[in-house]
């Protein structure tokens, strides 16, 4: 019985391209052709696609989108500069706040340049009952808080849970707030977050007022990447309504800045 011969010096033909090529060096495709190795292409999986099953209808317990609540960030210590003018200047690294944002200062222990612990954390209390329709609040002393801005009604229900109020204002006469807007919610870091729910409020519930962002302080940091310089955000300006006495630097440790409202 003869064998065949084993090609070693034989040519063959490429079904692709017509060209020439060892014999012992071709090979044949899943299409039956016969190529040279170098032309070899493998069968497309699109060709033969593997079954997949269709997409579930449904997630189990499924919870809507929502955005929460951001919560209050320490600041430096004595982060607070005065400069016997109604400006206040605030360290915040990296706090990348936006303009126009609301902002709440707390556990401020030491006044700075002659403005007291309760002007820079506007805080005080609530003078006489109001209903959940209410567009007009009295406030104990409200004579440090901005012309128009948000306020928060500190509250806790039967339960034991905070249910405070944001309330958006567009006036002030002394002590009074004109024009209130119920159950709102303040921008913190270019987002408004879900507004809360209006409700009745007793005489002596704590209010919280918040200041708006003015201006940012930022520098300039050059690298040595691409882009060569970037934006470092080093802290803020906001309003007083009083001017202070003095320039000074103070405020304490651990002092925080936040949201006007962190309790949904």
């Amino acid at each position: 019985m003869t064998s065949f011969s084993q090609g070693k010096f034989a040519l063959a033909i490429s079904d692709r391209s017509g060209m020439a090529f060892p014999y012992n060096e071709m090979v044949r495709e899943w299409n039956g052709a016969l190529v040279h190795i170098s032309e070899y292409e493998p069968k497309q999986p699109q060709l033969q696609p593997k079954p997949t099953n269709a997409d579930p209808q449904a997630l189990q317990r499924a919870r809507p989108a929502r955005t929460e609540f951001p919560t209050e960030d320490f600041l430096p210590e004595n982060p607070f500069v005065t400069t016997s003018d109604t400006n206040l200047k605030i360290s915040f690294p990296n706090g990348e706040l936006q303009v126009n944002d609301q902002v709440r200062l707390r556990n401020i222990t030491v006044p700075v340049g002659g403005v007291a612990v309760s002007t820079l954390q506007l805080s005080t209390t609530l003078n006489g009952d109001i209903t959940a329709t209410a567009d007009s609040i009295v406030l104990t002393d409200g004579s440090q808080f901005p012309t128009s801005g948000f306020i928060v009604i500190e509250k806790v229900n039967s339960d034991g849970i905070y249910v405070d109020e944001t309330i958006k204002y567009t006036g002030r006469t002394t002590n009074t707030l004109t024009g209130c807007i119920r159950g709102t919610s303040a921008p913190y870091r270019g987002v408004t977050f879900e507004n809360t729910t209006a409700g009745t409020h007793t005489s002596g519930a704590k209010i919280f007022g918040s200041y708006k962002v003015a201006s940012l302080n930022t520098t300039q940091v050059e690298g040595t990447g691409q882009p060569k310089f970037s934006t470092r955000f080093d802290g803020l300006n906001v309003t007083l309504v009083s001017a202070a006495t003095s320039s000074e630097t103070g405020g304490g440790f651990q002092c925080t800045i936040g949201p006007v409202n962190d309790r949904a």
